[in-house]
C-alpha cells in the first residue's frame, strides 16, 4: 500500500480529495468537479466519500395497476427504457391496466449449521425447539412484533451437508434486511448455546415468500404497426416468449429488459435493487434452467402477459427516508405501502417488456433504441444543448452512423 493511502478512511471529503489530486496527479477541474457535487448526506452513507455521481430520472406516465394510475420515477442512464416503459404502461391501460394480486410479505433469515452427528436427530431436535427459536428471534427485534410483524414460522433444509433453520420473517412496510440480520444472528448465538457448529445467520435474498405477480391483456390492435398487424404482432410475442423459457441465450437479455425498468423504480424509490436482481435471477432458474421471467400467450382474441417475481420491496428503513429526492418521489407515485410498491414495480417490469418484445416482434429492436441513442452519441461529441436535436434528426436519416459521422453532421450544422 502506497503511504499516500495510509489512515485515507480517517480523512474528511475535502482532504481525500486534496490527498487524491496530489497522488495521482489530478487535473484542477477533475477536483474541482469533485467538490462541486459533493454532500454532507454522501459523506454519511458510504465509506471512502468523494463525491455524488447522479444519474438522470425520468417519470412512466400513465401506468394504471388495480385500477388506479400512477406516475412513476424512473432513475436510470441508458435511453428509451423510460419510453419503453410508458409505451408499454399506456398499451395495456387501453385494455384495462395491469392486475396484481396483494402480495404475502416475508423474508428469510437463513442459520445454516453442521450436523453434531446424526442430520435426522439433529431435525428432530430442530423442530422440537420452534418455539424456542421463534421467541429467541423476536426478542431480538421486539418493535416489529408490536407493529404486527416478526419471526412467523421455522422451515428446516438440508442442502448438501448442512441444515439449514429457515426463519420466516414479516418486515413489515420495511425492506428488513438489517432486521432479519439481526434476528437471524440472535437464533445463530442461541444455537451455539446449545452445541451446534453455525456457518453463518444472515438474510437470504431469494424472498421466494415475497413473490409478485402482475397480469394483463393488450387488444390486437393496440399493438399493430405501420408494417404488421396486431394478431400477428401478438404471435410473435407469443413466440419469443416461448423462445424465453427455453432457450438460456434468448432468456438472459428477455429479463435484463424486464429488469430495465425494475431496477429504474428500485433505484428512485430507495431500495435495494442488487438485491432485488440477485433474487429475480435466481427465480429464473428455480426449475433448473434459466428462463424468461415472464411469459405471453395469444388467448381468446387477444395477447394475455403475467410476470411473476420476488420482490421484497419497502417504503421505510435503509436510505429510503434519508434522501430528500427519494421522498419526492414517492409524494409523485402517491404510493403508501410496500405491497404497492411491489406492484407498481412489477407492472412496470411487465410493461417494460412488452414494449421490448413489439419491437423486436416487428421492427426491429434498434430503430427506435437508435433514435435515443443519436442523441447521447451528438452529446459525446461536442453538441451543445440547442444542436442536440438537429443534430439527432440529421442522424437518423443516414444510413451509417457512429462518431465521425455525428462530428461531421455537427460541423455542418455550425457551418450553416
Amino acid at each position: 500500500m502506497s503511504d499516500w493511502q495510509h489512515g485515507f478512511y480517517k480523512l474528511s471529503p475535502k482532504e481525500r480529495r486534496q490527498r487524491l489530486t496530489t497522488a495521482l496527479k489530478l487535473p484542477v477541474s477533475v477536483t474541482d468537479l469533485l467538490s462541486d457535487h459533493a454532500s454532507d448526506l454522501g459523506n454519511q452513507l458510504v465509506e471512502n466519500y468523494l463525491t455524488d455521481y447522479s444519474l438522470p430520472e425520468g417519470v412512466a406516465l400513465k401506468l394504471v395497476v388495480n385500477g388506479q394510475e400512477y406516475q412513476v420515477p424512473m432513475v436510470v442512464e441508458e435511453p428509451s427504457v423510460i419510453a419503453a416503459a410508458a409505451n408499454g404502461a399506456q398499451r395495456v391501460a387501453k385494455s384495462g391496466g395491469f392486475t396484481a394480486k396483494k402480495q404475502d410479505r416475508e423474508l428469510v433469515g437463513q442459520v445454516v449449521v453442521k450436523p453434531r452427528g446424526d442430520v435426522s436427530t439433529d431435525l428432530t431436535w430442530l423442530k422440537q425447539h420452534t418455539t424456542t427459536m421463534l421467541k429467541t428471534a423476536n426478542d431480538a427485534h421486539p418493535s416489529m412484533q408490536r407493529r404486527g410483524g416478526g419471526a412467523k414460522s421455522v422451515r428446516l433444509r438440508t442442502p448438501g451437508d448442512f441444515i439449514s433453520v429457515d426463519l420466516g420473517i414479516n418486515v413489515c412496510q420495511a425492506m428488513g434486511a438489517n432486521s432479519v440480520n439481526t434476528m437471524a444472528e440472535a437464533v445463530g448465538k442461541w444455537l451455539r448455546s446449545q452445541g451446534f457448529n453455525v456457518l453463518c445467520a444472515i438474510l437470504s435474498n431469494y424472498a421466494t415468500a415475497s413473490l409478485q405477480t402482475v397480469t394483463c391483456t393488450v387488444a390486437f390492435r393496440d399493438l399493430a404497426t405501420p408494417q404488421m398487424v396486431g394478431q400477428k404482432v401478438a404471435e410473435r410475442i407469443a413466440a419469443l416468449s416461448n423462445l424465453a423459457q427455453a432457450d438460456p441465450y434468448r432468456s438472459a437479455t428477455h429479463n435484463k429488459g424486464i429488469m430495465n425498468g425494475i431496477d429504474a423504480v428500485l433505484i428512485a424509490s430507495g431500495n435495494d435493487w442488487r438485491a432485488i436482481e440477485a433474487g429475480a435471477h435466481a427465480y429464473a432458474a428455480r426449475d433448473g434452467q434459466y428462463r424468461g421471467l415472464s411469459s405471453w400467450q395469444v388467448k381468446n382474441g387477444q395477447l394475455v402477459g403475467r410476470l411473476t417475481l420476488p420482490l421484497p420491496v419497502g417504503v421505510v428503513g435503509g436510505s429510503i427516508g434519508l434522501n430528500p429526492l427519494t421522498r419526492a418521489n414517492y409524494q409523485i407515485s402517491g404510493i403508501k405501502t410496500a405491497e404497492e410498491l411491489a406492484a407498481v414495480t412489477a407492472s412496470i417490469g411487465l410493461a417494460q417488456n412488452l414494449a421490448a418484445l413489439r419491437a423486436l416482434a416487428s421492427t426491429g429492436i434498434q430503430a427506435g433504441h437508435m433514435k435515443l441513442q443519436y442523441r447521447s452519441l451528438a452529446i459525446s461529441v461536442g453538441a451543445r444543448p440547442n444542436e442536440v436535436s438537429s443534430v439527432t434528426k440529421r442522424l437518423a436519416m443516414l444510413d451509417h452512423v457512429d462518431r465521425a459521422a455525428a462530428r461531421r453532421v455537427l460541423d455542418e450544422i455550425r457551418k450553416d
